[in-house]
């Protein structure tokens, strides 16, 4: 697998976006959030996922030039329309205005209809926890999650993301409902291995560690078994509510057609009530109490978003590992540009 520099991934996706017709700063903004998936070790919602966007461009599922619009609200919770405008920048907008209310009233909730898939979720938890605040982030997706019990996908693996600001590094979890998300389940075909743990059942009903297998059964196993698809129902049902959008039933359940979803930007700023500044001394002695577990692996204990950070430094320095079949797709589109 080669090496691309972070610059040259940004300045090509650009270039592309730039000639399907966006904006200067919208072209800038999306290839940025893509690129920085991809800088992050997210490859799946990062380039890899590129075409698909462009694909879903060109056959007029997402409107480039769309931007979110306010419906209705009151102090702390905002309902907004986002047109089915990019889902990348739509979710950085909203998470944006979470946090701009968050400073005013101390805890912020957009919820946003009718938008497109945010690509990589984690993204509004760092853009939460870089602005100082706790950020707490939901979507619902197409049906690609069976219920517990049942063999047919109905609910959504509908990623939640939850961040802790921290100087020493901030705590970002971003997790699908699935044990392993279908991204995941990309990435690992692609690279030909097997999954660590059982992440679903095959087409017979037995589980696996067989990626390709889980892909097509479409009967990825949710975190936590029942848990996990209790869960899952459960943030549909708030974000739908919350947002006045569609709920996982109502959404196609195609990716070229996941579009008009339903997302919650949560923002809460601890300084509001923090009077103590206690925050930041709470969230250290947490992280510390946990690193002086014993090991029961040989993998070092780690918090959520610790490894992010770690892959991120090595991607900026030795450029970032992409699948070589996509980017020559994507360096085509670049070079093709006029003809797009």
């Amino acid at each position: 697998m080669q090496r691309v520099p972070y610059g040259d991934l940004l300045v090509t996706l650009g270039r592309i976006l730039l000639t399907l017709g966006f904006e200067e700063q919208r072209a800038r903004r999306c290839a940025q959030l893509f690129a920085e998936a991809s800088l992050d070790g997210v490859y799946s919602h990062g380039l890899n996922r590129f075409p698909l966007f462009v694909s879903m461009i060109q056959s007029g599922a997402i409107d480039i030039h769309a931007k979110p619009v306010f419906v209705s609200g009151s102090e702390s919770l905002e309902r907004w329309d986002g047109q089915r405008g990019p889902g990348n920048l739509n979710a950085d907008s909203c998470m944006s205005r979470a946090i701009a209310i968050s400073r005013t009233h101390g805890l912020g909730c957009v919820a946003l209809a009718n938008t497109n898939h945010w690509m990589r979720g984690g993204t509004y938890g760092w853009q939460a926890a870089d602005a100082g605040v706790i950020g707490i982030c939901w979507t619902n997706t197409m049906p690609n999650l069976p219920p517990w019990g049942a063999s047919k996908p109905l609910l959504g693996n509908n990623p939640l993301v939850l961040a802790v600001p921290r100087a020493q590094g901030h705590v970002v979890l971003d997790m699908a409902l699935s044990q392993f998300s279908y991204g995941a389940l990309s990435s690992y075909r692609m690279r030909d291995e097997l999954l660590p743990v059982d992440g679903g059942f095959d087409n017979n009903g037995r589980l696996t560690r067989v990626p390709a297998a889980i892909e097509q059964s479409k009967r990825p196993l949710p975190i936590g078994y029942w848990k996990g698809s209790g869960l899952a129902l459960m943030l549909d049902l708030i974000a739908g509510i919350l947002s006045g959008g569609r709920t996982t039933h109502q959404i196609e359940a195609k990716p070229e057609l996941e579009i008009g979803l339903s997302q919650v930007f949560i923002a809460i700023d601890p300084s509001s009530v923090d009077q103590d500044a206690t925050a930041a001394l709470i969230a250290d002695q947490v992280i510390h109490h946990l690193e002086s577990a014993p090991r029961s692996t040989r993998e070092f204990v780690r918090y959520p978003g610790q490894q992010v950070a770690k892959i991120r430094r090595e991607n900026r320095t030795q450029g970032i590992p992409v699948d070589s079949s996509v980017w020559r797709q994507v360096k085509e589109m670049s070079g093709n540009s006029n003809q797009l």
